[in-house]
């Protein structure tokens, strides 16, 4: 059994920053991480960074295969500066394999080497969110149905593409690639958009994306996905069939904690999969902590950073912030104008202060649409 300081079980924001500050500590910090492509985490392999780097693309008008192209440079190039910013230090083990708990303080580590138990006074739990796979009968057998990971690596754009959910993801993708010149078709099994913005500014975001070519089927169930030579066919429960070349399946994501044995630890898990803590990400074995999108907050870099902070003060003897003082976390869905957010919705507003006023002032009354050559979009 090799003992340590610290051990991170995954690459994400929030572990491999934790793992970077007590390694310049002097401290003896391991890092598991499964899969070499995602060193450095969720946003700059495959969220975030490489997304918004084809949307830059999209923007300047570039083919899909030279946006793509970017992409990879930029994506490789942070995987391996975000490998060497720990492999650098001599106080920093990365173990590239799959880490399990098999009690509360020990963590077996399977790589290609072979089979190995570690400890340490300190565990950190940072193993990210996974895709939602609902169970449509077809969606996980078809070799044309893809998660948002696979879907950005194809070689060549879909001339067709089909979307199942309209959240955040789903958004997104259908913006991306309406952009990059796809039939872009989406799919909600409610009656709008992105449910959780106020109805007036989804009802906006919309209209520029049908502007934009996007399509939308509301109160549209998938009953059924199959394989039609090479395409892949929606069936909705009314009995309509629409064919593409390519299928995103974008229904959310969930914490991953599959294969993680927490049914080996004293650590509580919620019915969704996520790990509970208290208010300063401390699950409920003492030392050991859940970080980032496993914890069941608001799955945002920017969030998993400020889990870094909470724990590292901790870890430091200071717990004057915590959860609880988190506040109005702004966030931005990428579409074209941005759909960006702080504070209380509208309907949140009126219920907490009932003489709340909502004011709207439309882009195109200030001097920046005429900078921008775009008069979309409201504040």
């Amino acid at each position: 059994m090799k003992q340590y300081d610290l051990l991170v079980i995954g690459f994400g924001k929030a572990g491999k920053t934790l793992a970077a500050t007590f390694g310049k500590e002097g401290k003896q910090v391991a890092l598991i991480e499964q899969d070499p492509a995602m060193y450095g985490g969720t946003c700059i392999n495959i969220g975030c960074i490489p997304t918004k780097t084809m949307i830059v693309g999209a923007d300047k008008g570039k083919s899909y295969e030279a946006a793509k192209a970017t992409r990879d440079t930029v994506v490789g190039k942070l995987n391996a500066k975000n490998l060497n910013m720990l492999t650098s230090n001599p106080n920093v083990t990365v173990y590239t394999g799959h880490g399990k708990f098999t009690s509360n303080k020990e963590v077996e580590v399977t790589t290609a080497d072979g089979v190995e138990i570690l400890t340490a006074e300190i565990i950190i739990i940072n193993t990210g969110a996974t895709n939602v796979v609902l169970p449509i009968s077809g969606l996980s057998t078809s070799k044309f149905v893809y998660n948002s990971t696979e879907l950005q690596a194809l070689p060549t754009l879909p001339k067709r593409l089909g979307i199942i959910g309209c959240g955040n993801i789903g958004i997104e993708f259908a913006n991306l690639y309406a952009r990059l010149g796809a039939e872009v078709t989406a799919f909600e099994s409610s009656d709008r958009i992105l449910k959780r913005e106020d109805a007036d500014v989804a009802a906006l975001a919309q209209q520029y994306l049908e502007e934009d070519g996007v399509r939308f089927h509301f109160n549209a169930v998938t009953k059924e996905i199959k394989n039609v030579g090479d395409t892949v066919v929606v069936v909705t429960e009314s009995g309509e069939e629409f064919v593409f070349d390519a299928l995103l399946h974008a229904t959310g994501r969930k914490a991953n904690t599959e294969g993680l044995g927490l049914e080996n630890t004293d650590i509580q898990v919620r019915p969704n999969g996520s790990i509970v803590t208290d208010d300063i990400l401390m699950t409920a074995v003492p030392n050991v902590f859940a970080v980032g999108d496993v914890n069941g907050g608001q799955q945002f870099t920017y969030v998993s950073l400020d889990d870094f902070r909470i724990v590292n003060r901790v870890l430091h003897g200071d717990e004057s912030y915590k959860l609880g003082n988190r506040a109005h976390v702004p966030y931005s869905t990428f579409i074209t104008p941005a759909l960006s957010h702080v504070g209380l919705h509208e309907e949140e507003a009126k219920a907490q202060y009932p003489s709340a006023v909502t004011v709207a002032l439309p882009v195109n009354n200030m001097p920046r649409h005429a900078v921008n050559q775009d008069p979309r979009g409201v504040f």
